[in-house]
C-alpha cells in the first residue's frame, strides 16, 4: 500500500490560507505571472540577443548590497508569504503542457514550478521598497526533500502553491512550500517542499547579505528552529558521507553478507569456493545492469533570469531519466514518493553538453531508490564537470527485484541509496 505522508502542522496564521476558499480565487497569481515578475525584479531580457546588455547594467546594483546584515530590516514568515494558483480545471488551455500520457499530471512540470516559485518567496523576503530593481542574484542551492502525500496528481482540477521564508542565516534562506489540489471545493495536500536558496551579488559571483528573520509566536519559533536542525542534519549528513567515511560496522556487515551471498560454491572444487566467480541470487538485478543515460543539448530557450540554466529545467529531465529508469527496472508504473538532497554545485552554462546517468542503487519491496548524476562536457577543453547529484525515491505497483552490487565502488552506492532511503522513510 502506498504509505500517507502526515502533513506537519503549520503556523496558525498561515494555516487559514492554505485551505480557504471553495474554487480558485481570480485575484491569485499563475504561474505565468511569478516568471515575469522574477524578470522584472532582476531587469531579464526575454530576448537572448539582449541578455548580455542587461547583464552588464546589473553590474551597476553593486552599491544598493548592504554591508552587514544588520544593516537590513528584519523581516516576518507572513511577509514573505505567497499564494499561487495553477488553474488546470479552470483554464484547460494550459493543462496540455503539464499532462502525461497516464492522463495525470508531469511532476517535472511542478518541480519546474517549485523552483521558481521558491525564488520569488526569497525575493519578496529581501524586497527593498526604493529599489525598483533587486541587487541579489537569487538561486538555488539546495532542495532538502520533497514529500509528497498523494499518488496521483490529476490534471483537471486547480492546484494552488503555498509558501514563506522558513529560516535565515547570512546569506542563505530556506523556503517552505505545500501544495494542494481542489477536490469537491476543498483545497487538499499534495506535497512539502523546503528549498534552500543563496543571496548573491549581482554578477551572481559573491556571497551577499539578506535580510534577517524574526519569528512571531511559539509555532513560528519552532519552525525556524526545525530550519536551524535541518542545517545541522546537512552538516551531518555531508560528515558523514562515504567519500569521507569508511561505512559502520552494521554497513560494512550488509556488505560482506551481500559479497557472501554473491559467491559461487560451485567454482574452485569440492569443499573450496573461489573469490573469483559471482553467481547473481534469484530475483535480483546486478547494479551494473540497471543504469539509464540521457544527453540534453542545453538551448537559450532554457536560461534563466541570470542567463544559466534554470535549475528547475534540470529537475525536471534528471527526474525523467530516473522515472524512465524505475519503470524499465520494475517494469510496471512508478509513482513519485520523496525527493532530496539535491546539491547544485556549479552552473550549467547555456550550450553547454549536459550527461545524465540514472542508477538504481537500493531497492525495498516495492520501493526503488534512484540516484541520476548530471555532468556538463566542455567539447574544447574535453573536461566533464559534475553540476548536480539528484535523489529519487519511487514506489512501483509491483514488488521489484533486488538490485545487488558486485564492486566496492558499487557497493558505497548501495549503502548511500539506503541511507537516503532510510531517511525518507523517517519523513514520511
Amino acid at each position: 500500500a502506498y504509505r500517507l505522508c502526515i502533513m506537519r502542522k503549520l503556523p496558525s496564521l498561515l494555516a487559514r490560507t492554505l485551505t480557504s476558499g471553495t474554487s480558485a480565487s481570480p485575484e491569485l497569481p499563475d504561474m505565468s505571472t511569478v516568471r515575469s515578475k522574477l524578470r522584472d525584479i532582476v531587469g531579464a531580457s526575454t530576448n537572448w540577443r539582449d541578455h548580455v546588455q542587461a547583464m552588464q547594467e546589473r553590474k551597476a546594483l553593486h552599491t544598493l548590497l548592504a554591508k552587514r546584515q544588520e544593516d537590513l530590516p528584519p523581516r516576518r514568515m507572513k511577509d514573505s508569504y505567497l499564494e499561487v494558483i495553477l488553474p488546470l480545471g479552470s483554464q484547460p488551455e494550459i493543462r496540455e503542457k503539464y499532462l502525461n500520457v497516464h492522463n495525470s499530471v508531469r511532476f517535472g512540470r511542478i518541480l519546474e514550478d517549485l523552483d521558481s516559485l521558491g525564488v520569488l518567496i526569497c525575493y519578496t523576503h529581501t524586497k527593498q521598497e526604493m529599489q525598483r530593481r533587486s541587487p541579489l542574484s537569487i538561486v538555488t542551492a539546495l532542495v532538502d526533500k520533497i514529500n509528497l502525500c498523494q499518488k496521483i496528481i490529476h490534471p483537471d482540477c486547480d492546484i494552488k502553491f503555498t509558501g514563506n521564508v522558513s529560516w535565515v542565516g547570512k546569506t542563505s534562506m530556506e523556503v517552505k512550500m505545500h501544495m494542494l489540489q481542489l477536490h469537491d471545493g476543498d483545497y487538499n495536500p499534495v506535497l512539502d517542499a523546503t528549498f534552500v536558496m543563496v543571496a548573491r551579488d549581482p554578477e551572481n559571483k559573491r556571497p551577499a547579505f539578506v535580510n534577517p528573520l524574526i519569528p512571531e509566536s511559539p509555532e513560528e519559533e519552532e519552525i525556524f528552529k526545525q530550519g536551524e536542525l535541518n542545517k545541522l542534519k546537512r552538516i551531518e549528513f555531508s560528515t558523514a558521507s562515504l567519500l569521507k567515511m569508511a561505512p559502520t560496522a552494521e554497513e560494512r556487515n550488509i556488505v560482506h553478507d551481500i559479497f557472501l551471498n554473491t559467491l559461487d560454491t560451485r567454482q574452485g572444487g569440492e569443499g573450496t569456493v573461489s573469490f573469483q566467480s559471482r553467481k547473481l541470487p534469484p530475483n535480483s538485478v546486478w547494479m551494473e545492469d540497471a543504469k539509464l543515460k540521457g544527453l540534453q543539448i542545453c538551448h537559450p530557450e532554457e536560461r534563466n533570469i541570470f542567463n544559466r540554466i534554470f535549475g528547475g529545467f534540470l529537475m525536471r529531465k534528471a527526474f525523467e531519466l530516473g522515472w524512465a529508469l524505475a519503470c524499465s527496472y520494475g517494469g510496471s508504473r512508478p509513482f513519485i514518493v520523496s525527493v532530496d538532497d539535491i546539491m547544485f554545485q556549479k552552473p550549467v552554462e547555456v550550450g553547454s553538453l549536459l550527461l545524465l546517468s540514472g542508477q538504481v542503487c537500493y531497492t525495498e519491496k516495492n520501493y526503488i531508490q534512484i540516484r541520476v548524476h548530471s555532468e556538463v562536457y566542455n567539447a574544447n577543453t574535453r573536461e566533464h564537470h559534475t553540476t548536480n547529484i539528484f535523489h529519487f525515491t519511487f514506489i512501483s505497483e509491483n514488488e521489484v527485484p533486488q538490485v545487488v552490487p558486485k564492486t566496492y565502488g558499487e557497493s558505497m552506492l548501495f549503502l548511500d541509496g539506503k541511507r537516503h532511503f532510510t531517511a525518507v522513510m523517517k519523513e514520511i
